[in-house]
């Protein structure tokens, strides 16, 4: 089975690269402003913004963007104000679709998610229609040239981690939601800035797929995640690794 992670990386390296960078910084800022928004603006004493600055830093973002993100969210300089939404459905061959955004219009965000949701064959759902399929958790990312897979594992578990998975992008480090922040905390200290940290959705059942179903699920996505409001989207779908060999072609 080819998992959640492998199917975003063929997409991101389907894409321009550019505009995907532009993209993945603004949802980072966005982030950044959100947790900075709900408390302090010190990063010692806000761990939902310490890891938002970390997964910011693990993505190169600038450091002038990082600090200018977190002045607008703690008020100091102009910013929008933002809220959490998830929408939740079905897209092509019935596979589950979680969609997490940040938005300052609910009403534009909730028509802009809708819409691309009817125009790429899926259904949107009420919240709560599709959740039961995942899992929540949280998920930290380090490249490979860290560490060796088994140093990874020790670090991870003495952490508090409560699982680890090298894949043949990176390492991916799975551990409770409310815990990600002291996991976070302890492996920056030995392995110092992480690729991507943040609470995820993992599959704990899935939906397989043909090539001509991944196709139009791979578009149903790449078209969210083109919507400037929507931070993720996560899929239960399972797709065999030969045809997501002729995707990544």
């Amino acid at each position: 089975m080819a998992g959640h992670s492998k199917f975003k990386n063929i997409m991101h390296r389907k894409g321009a690269q550019d505009k995907k960078r532009a993209k993945e910084f603004a949802k980072l800022s966005k982030e950044i402003m959100v947790a900075a928004g709900m408390g302090t603006p010190d990063p010692d004493m806000n761990p939902r913004l310490r890891t938002a600055i970390a997964a910011a830093k693990g993505a190169s973002m600038p450091k002038d963007n990082i600090e200018r993100a977190v002045k607008k969210g703690s008020g100091e300089m102009d910013g929008d104000d933002y809220v959490e939404m998830r929408y939740e459905g079905y897209g092509p061959g019935g596979v589950a679709v979680i969609v997490e955004c940040l938005t300052d219009n609910r009403n534009r965000t909730a028509s802009d998610v809708r819409s691309t949701f009817t125009k790429r064959g899926g259904n949107l759902g009420e919240t709560g229609s599709v959740a039961f399929s995942f899992e929540r958790r949280g998920l930290i990312t380090y490249d490979l040239d860290v560490a060796d897979s088994d140093t990874v594992f020790e670090a991870a578990l003495e952490a508090g981690a409560s699982d680890v998975e090298t894949t043949d992008e990176a390492h991916e480090i799975s551990c409770e939601p409310d815990e990600l922040h002291a996991v976070l905390d302890e492996l920056v200290k030995k392995f110092g800035d992480s690729k991507g940290a943040a609470l995820d959705w993992k599959p704990t059942n899935t939906t397989e797929l043909d090539k001509d179903k991944a196709e139009s699920l791979m578009g149903l996505v790449e078209a969210l995640e083109d919507l400037d409001d929507v931070q993720d989207v996560y899929t239960n779908m399972d797709v065999s690794d030969e045809i997501m060999a002729e995707l990544a072609g």
